[in-house]
């Protein structure tokens, strides 16, 4: 297939990095969303005259979907029908792939109409992409709804330089094998130059299968492909724009909120704070009962410790969730209700979306940051609460099942399984020194501080570029301040 593109850099990702909104006029326009994959990728994208596929949300014909620009971006929406959006997004990618990459916290569902469907929409995506890049352009692909996008574009452009980065965890080889379509995934992701994870041994799990259900020779990070190609497998953890929640956090309007927050809250001693998707895989359920028990067992009292609990909407159409949603309100209106009194619920209950001004001010009002999932690629809330406490305070509690565990090593870590451990980790955090504190968060803010998502992404697509064809262009980084 012959180039008729112009974009030295393509971006194929499920989602465009904008979302739709009624403008004051009542007319459609759109907003940049939230995210640091946007932050990171937006100034490259603008250096190379790039190019950003994805779906825009909803369901339309492709007649009704034009590219166009927004914040100096190339656009590049791909419709959905409402079976693509049943079969492929919320089937295969969201009760499929979701669960089995989670440690299979749910049970994952094998169908073959949502395998079809996923099949057809990648092989959509990958034509696409193959019309946009110019001749020996970069293209990135973006997490795991795409994960057959390599293979098919390889196949369609030879010439391009192929990178693709999972967002969340790979699963052990013994959990992966129970996909009907592994040697399909596995042979997807191989069409790509570099395949990216966040942590090393999801990598080495890739590799690990290569060799056993695929075939091919390996050796450490590599994979010798019989066509003469070489792919490598390596970990690249993402992080977040942290100067910029840090600047926000300074501000004087997030200062003022924050302390309107905790005035609110009735000024408690302490407020500890969990932020997350409403997700099976995030461990609110546990959460919440172990800081429940910490009142029953008088460790704690409501009025001088209070939990804010935001969760964020999320996939309310697929049943799992909405029973979740169902389970956690039960629980918190169960402990208000039995612990609580009147003008002190024990736990603040936001099932909500908020901007990042206000969740930064959320992160200065908060002592003490929980973050506990059963299983999370990274987590990203704990680098944000970290990137906004300036000041050195603040404690974190961590399960040792985020990717974020590996690099914000001084944060109390937990088994999220163990509510015991994690309540003993909640009243340790809470009541340590502010020496232990502040020894614990400045090296954790090193971490955060030196390693942003721009750091990030410079450094995938450099490794990229070194590992691409050799009449492949190169991208240009972005200049940032």
């Amino acid at each position: 297939m012959a180039s008729s593109g112009s974009a030295d850099l393509v971006i194929v990702a499920n989602r465009l990095p904008v979302d739709r909104v009624t403008l004051p006029d009542g007319t459609q326009g759109w907003r940049q969303s939230p995210g640091g994959l946007v932050t990171a990728i937006e100034p490259i994208l603008r250096a190379n005259q790039g190019t950003w596929i994805g779906w825009p949300g909803g369901t339309e014909t492709e007649d009704e979907l034009e590219p166009f620009e927004d914040e100096g971006m190339n656009l590049v929406p791909m419709a959905m029908t409402a079976d693509e959006v049943e079969d492929h997004y919320e089937g295969f990618s969201n009760a499929t792939l979701w669960p089995l990459y989670h440690d299979v916290v749910a049970k994952p569902e094998f169908h073959r109409e949502w395998w079809n469907s996923y099949s057809a929409v990648n092989r959509r995506f990958a034509e696409r992409a193959a019309e946009e890049a110019a001749e020996g352009a970069t293209v990135w692909v973006q997490d795991y709804q795409m994960q057959l996008v390599p293979q098919m574009l390889r196949e369609l452009r030879p010439d391009l330089r192929i990178g693709f980065f999972l967002h969340i965890p790979f699963p052990p080889t013994e959990l992966f094998q129970q996909l009907p379509w592994r040697r399909q995934i596995l042979e997807g992701l191989l069409g790509a130059d570099l395949v990216g994870f966040q942590l090393s041994g999801a990598a080495q799990n890739f590799v690990r299968l290569v060799r056993q259900r695929v075939g091919h020779k390996t050796h450490r990070d590599l994979v010798y492909l019989p066509d003469g190609r070489t792919v490598k497998a390596a970990a690249f953890p993402i992080s977040i724009d942290s100067a910029g929640f840090e600047e926000l956090a300074r501000s004087e309007q997030v200062e003022e909120r924050a302390v309107e927050i905790r005035e609110q809250l009735g000024n408690p001693q302490k407020v500890f704070l969990g932020v997350d998707r409403l997700d099976y895989t995030k461990g609110i359920y546990a959460r919440l009962r172990a800081f429940a028990e910490l009142i029953e067992d008088g460790e704690l009292d409501v009025g001088e410790a209070v939990f804010v609990q935001v969760a964020t909407p999320s996939r309310e159409q697929v049943e799992q969730y909405r029973i979740l949603r169902d389970d956690i309100d039960r629980l918190v209106g169960r402990i208000n209700g039995d612990l609580g009194r009147i003008g002190s619920p024990a736990i603040s209950y936001l099932h909500a979306s908020f901007p990042r001004e206000e969740m930064a001010a959320l992160y200065r009002a908060a002592d003490v940051m929980v973050v506990t999932p059963f299983r999370d690629g990274m987590n990203l809330v704990a680098k944000e609460y970290v990137a906004c406490r300036f000041d050195n305070d603040g404690a974190l509690v961590l399960s040792e099942f985020a990717g974020a565990a590996e690099e914000l090593r001084q944060a109390w870590q937990i088994n999220p399984y163990d509510i015991n451990g994690m309540k003993s980790a909640l009243l340790d955090a809470c009541r340590a020194e502010p020496r232990d504190v502040t020894r614990r968060m400045k090296a954790m803010r090193k971490q955060v501080m030196e390693h942003d998502v721009a750091a990030w992404a410079d450094s995938f697509l450099a490794e990229l570029g070194s590992l691409g064809k050799a009449h492949g262009k190169s991208v240009r980084p972005a200049k940032r301040g």
